[in-house]
């Protein structure tokens, strides 16, 4: 265990960049200001974020609220697109680079539209992997060369779909994903005399890296296998429609950790599509799929949460592997196509909570004295936290004698309450004293300068004596990926980081579920089960952010305990506002009536039940009417309040 001790004499809004590992996971738009806020930056202006969030609190939004910086998502579709161009220009590549957005990462309508505003100038379209998706993704098509790429099983109703958009024009590619789809949809078009186009999803040997390894190689769900592509391409020529396949596809998972993965499964994919080519089949498109990642705060490709190359050398390696391949084999280069959600989104999109209190074991006061009527078992736990609040070097061996004398003398304290013979007073107190000699063992155990291994039952006071923070929030609705798959995310206080954080604490939330809390952390930490914050004073709030929340949490959000949706904000920077930034949007959060409705629990029957019970106390003379119909007002009122913690004046 390695114990860091604080050289500076001083602690500023640097040390809290590096403490929360800002710089890995920030990517210039997030950094701490000079007077200890966290603060977003764009090409538009630099705001606040705890200014915004007094903004909204001043305009009555309720807590949590996920904040979106719609410039930031703005500026990450034209860093991604930039970093194609420059691929392309500095590569010699002889053809173009036409991003779509799988709007399966974030669905919202303005994330959407955000999207293929920024996209505009460089062709951007949409990828939709469902029949909702497709309906909504239809209409978009505003300009009939705008790429619209349909994954996922289709039934008949979205082949139709398919076609029905081919018809007016538009640029709508199916991708096969199974044989049998490639049957449907040709059975189809020459039902409707439609000469359709599509694209198939290749099944690699090749398998991705990082959490979603799965979605490629052998163990993908999706693609087509090459024993199959081989059957279609017969197919294709014995029915002369070889004109008919224009894309060729795969994907590795939502997030890619090593570029090495990349360039391999490139190098592969573009091997098929120069022998397709060298057969006569006329593709011109060739789609990588998703996969750029994003670093979440680990400094490593070895962690899922990293990732070891940056948006330029994706595009670079992307560019570069398929050009080497083509030219090898004297092919023509092709479009190419990648479905990055993750890296354009998840920027955007800071999820804020309040706290509603810090919980610390119980310890007694610096100036403790027993009484002298005072149990022996106390008397003991007394002179053990005075022997080692007196000496101010242990070693080790001291150390772990003191932990177990007090271990041991609140075993015992449990043992006589149990049969009687303590009170439940002097229980209390012999905890407090259990957990003050903790306490101090362990700040002496961190005050040590060299690495010591220590015994399991003092690496454990980390845990043990860590505090509690309760916050206004639901990991199940707002952070399903931490809960699922052990996802980190960033989290740091929006102010206050001009000092030094004096505690460690675990984040716990609303829920009545023990798996409600955070339980890993973005840290310069050694151990992350903790996250550094700062002790909470009396009538002040003290808000936390939670970063790169905009893929895929918001719209992957369980209901657990029937917490809904939370307030959002949409925010857009401006150097000529008074503070850099103004509120396009704001959208309350779920209300339990709506929440109870997805349940089917209805108003108006809940009215009545309660309706019937509360005459019935009238009747029997339980309650006076006037107090009945007060208590009944009272319940009606709560169905149009949001779900989450309402904080109200005493």
């Amino acid at each position: 265990m390695t114990h860091n001790t604080t050289t500076s004499t001083r602690w500023t809004p640097y040390d809290s960049e590096v403490q929360y590992l800002m710089s890995t996971w920030g990517d210039g738009y997030f950094t701490v200001g000079d007077n200890g806020h966290v603060a977003v930056t764009t090409r538009e202006a630099t705001m606040d974020i705890r200014r915004v969030v007094d903004t909204l609190v001043e305009r009555g939004v309720t807590f949590p609220i996920l904040i979106r910086f719609q410039d930031v998502l703005h500026g990450r579709v034209v860093q991604l697109n930039e970093a194609f161009r420059d691929a392309i220009t500095e590569l010699s590549y002889e053809n173009t680079y036409n991003g779509v957005y799988p709007i399966k990462v974030n669905q919202l309508h303005e994330v959407v539209e955000e999207v293929l505003d920024a996209g505009r100038p460089y062709g951007m379209g949409l990828e939709c992997g469902s029949k909702a998706e497709l309906i909504a993704a239809l209409p978009h098509l505003e300009r009939d060369d705008t790429l619209l790429i349909c994954n996922g099983y289709k039934d008949q109703t979205s082949v139709d779909l398919i076609l029905t958009g081919q018809l007016l024009g538009k640029n709508v590619i199916p991708v096969m994903e199974k044989y049998d789809e490639f049957l449907a949809l040709m059975a189809a078009s020459r039902q409707r005399h439609i000469d359709t186009q599509f694209g198939v999803r290749v099944r690699l040997t090749t398998a991705g890296a990082g959490k979603w390894a799965d979605s490629g190689g052998d163990l993908s769900k999706f693609g087509i296998s090459i024993p199959e592509l081989v059957r279609l391409m017969d197919q294709l020529k014995e029915w002369d429609r070889m004109d008919a396949f224009k894309l060729l596809h795969f994907h590795l998972g939502s997030q890619i950790s090593d570029i090495r993965s990349l360039k391999k499964a490139v190098k592969e994919i573009t091997q098929v599509y120069v022998q397709l080519r060298d057969r006569g089949c006329p593709v011109e498109y060739l789609d990588v799929g998703g996969g750029l990642g994003v670093n979440y705060g680990a400094s490593y490709a070895s962690d899922d949460d990293g990732i070891n190359y940056s948006l330029q050398e994706y595009a670079n390696a992307v560019v570069q592997t398929i050009k080497e391949v083509c030219d090898m084999h004297n092919a023509p280069h092709p479009v190419i196509i990648s479905e990055s959600g993750r890296a354009l989104t998840a920027h955007h999109s800071v999820l804020v909570v309040n706290t509603l209190g810090m919980y610390r074991k119980d310890e007694v006061e610096p100036d403790f004295a027993p009484q002298d009527d005072a149990h022996q078992v106390v008397l003991d736990l007394t002179e053990t936290l005075s022997w080692i609040t007196s000496e101010t070097e242990l070693d080790l061996a001291q150390l772990l004698e003191a932990f177990h004398d007090a271990a041991g003398k609140r075993q015992e304290a449990d043992t006589l309450f149990g049969f009687g013979y303590l009170s439940l007073e002097e229980k209390a107190l012999a905890e407090r004293l259990y957990w003050s000699v903790c306490r101090r063992v362990n700040r002496m155990l961190h005050a040590m300068d060299e690495e010591e291994v220590l015994p399991p039952e003092l690496e454990a006071l980390d845990t043990h004596l860590v505090d509690q923070c309760l916050c206004d929030f639901s990991v199940f609705q707002s952070a399903l990926d931490h809960w699922a798959i052990g996802q980190r995310f960033p989290i740091v206080p929006l102010q206050r980081l001009d000092e030094e954080p004096d505690r460690r604490a675990v984040l716990v939330d609303l829920t009545c579920d023990s798996d409600g809390k955070v339980s890993s952390y973005v840290s310069a930490n050694d151990d992350r089960r903790f996250m550094d914050m700062h002790a909470l004073r009396p009538n002040e709030p003290y808000y936390l952010g939670f970063f790169l929340m905009g893929a895929y949490q918001d719209i992957m959000g369980d209901t657990h305990n029937l917490f809904g949706r939370v307030s959002e904000a949409h925010v857009y920077a401006d150097d000529q506002e008074e503070d850099g930034f103004y509120v396009e949007k704001i959208i309350p959060g779920t209300t339990v009536q709506d929440m109870l409705a997805l349940v089917q629990y209805f108003p108006q029957d809940l009215h009545s039940r309660m309706n019937k019970i509360i005459r019935t106390k009238i009747d029997d003379g339980t309650i006076r009417p006037k107090r009945g119909f007060e208590l009944l007002e009272q319940y009606k009122a709560v169905f149009n309040q949001h779900t989450y913690y309402t904080r109200h004046d005493p």
